[in-house]
């Protein structure tokens, strides 16, 4: 309320203004990126992404397929072709092994889906921190920096994870914040590009204000965008970012909430942290159920849920399987179809009071627990 105050008093109600300043700077040392573009949504900063490094109609960009559909949708504004790749089952984000088979088979005109009709690299590599677990960065990177494909991070729900030390998405050309009002922290609706690259970041702050030249006049030399972020939204996010370690702490210690409770129920497993390499911030705690060992399934479960008023959801359906992505090629093991089959979002805000865990733990005994 202070900084969003303090908007107002000056008069500062635009998409520019001292919070946008001091937003920008502060996820600068929350995140340890060099430079950051406080933007209208996570989904504008992936669209400045891939116009900055060149994404034209007919290109192909390689992007997660479990993940939701902003992750690809502005592929799909810029006339490109969206080439989805599925998880591999650690932390159930994009495969390093199967990236590089999509890759070989763009590079020669060939894959699994014949929908490729021309042999040429992809243009960029969007990956996916799903429900806040990072991927497996080395391995992408590695494969992508062996072809000189640029990565864009969306770590849309996963501020505050990191990988090998670091906050995700400073491991590759640029990164993506989302502050929607389902996120760990939020401006109600709003997002971030963060890198390390002065120029290219300076270049979305110009893309994002309508692109308008140094002029006394208005003159626009390049389509611009409506994608900056207001200086009372980013009021709300200075108060929000003081209290972002507090929120994954809280993530994290209900995460092991469930696991304490779950721990000894055949056929439920989670979503977690292959190694000490990874620091998940659990935006989300996610199960998966193996109905032929827990005698139930992901439904059941939600349904009981859902009668007792308790909200779950199941997980992404993969981009692959979406109508809207029919026509793209696609490289699946089957990990995703699986993972969205069999897998429940559980109730995760950090809000949730001891009657409310009380509520849930009712649930989950009567459904999951067999004493």
């Amino acid at each position: 309320m202070k900084y969003v105050k303090e908007a107002f008093d000056s008069n500062w109600v635009a998409p520019l203004g001292p919070n946008v300043d001091g937003f920008e700077r502060e996820l600068c040392a929350a995140t340890g990126a060099k430079h950051v573009a406080a933007l209208s949504s996570g989904t504008a900063a992936i669209h400045l992404s891939l116009i900055l490094l060149g994404v034209r109609p007919g290109d192909y960009v390689i992007g997660t397929s479990f993940t939701f559909s902003a992750t690809v949708n502005p592929i799909a504004y810029l006339g490109a072709t969206p080439v989805l790749v599925d998880s591999e089952p650690g932390t159930w984000n994009l495969d390093p092994e199967l990236l590089e088979e999509a890759i070989k088979g763009l590079k020669v005109g060939k894959s699994e889906s014949l929908k490729v009709k021309e042999g040429k690299l992809p243009k960029a590599i969007v990956v996916a921190h799903l429900y806040g677990m990072p991927a497996k960065m080395k391995e992408i990177m590695a494969v992508a920096d062996k072809y000189g494909i640029p990565v864009v991070e969306d770590a849309a729900e996963a501020l505050g994870s990191e990988y090998m030390g670091r906050r995700v998405g400073c491991n590759s050309k640029f990164g993506i914040l989302s502050f929607n009002g389902n996120k760990i922290i939020t401006t109600s609706g709003g997002g971030a590009l963060i890198s390390d690259d002065a120029e290219l970041i300076e270049k979305a702050r110009f893309l994002a204000t309508q692109a308008r030249d140094p002029a006394p006049h208005y003159q626009h030399s390049e389509i611009g965008y409506n994608y900056r972020m207001s200086n009372v939204v980013a009021g709300v996010g200075r108060g929000q970012l003081e209290v972002l370690d507090l929120r994954v702490r809280q993530h994290r210690e209900f995460n092991a909430w469930y696991r304490a409770l779950l721990k000894d129920v055949p056929g439920v497993t989670f979503q977690s942290e292959p190694s000490p390499d990874f620091y998940s911030n659990f935006w989300l705690t996610c199960i998966e159920i193996d109905p032929a060992v827990a005698g139930t399934d992901r439904e059941k479960l939600r349904l009981a849920f859902e009668a007792a008023h308790i909200e779950s959801r199941p997980l992404w359906k993969p981009m692959h399987l979406q109508p809207v992505f029919a026509g793209c090629p696609a490289y699946v093991n089957g990990t995703s179809e699986r993972l969205f089959e069999n897998g429940l979002c559980l109730p995760s805000g950090s809000n949730i009071d001891e009657e409310g865990r009380r509520r849930i733990a009712e649930v989950l005994k009567r459904e999951l627990i067999r004493e």
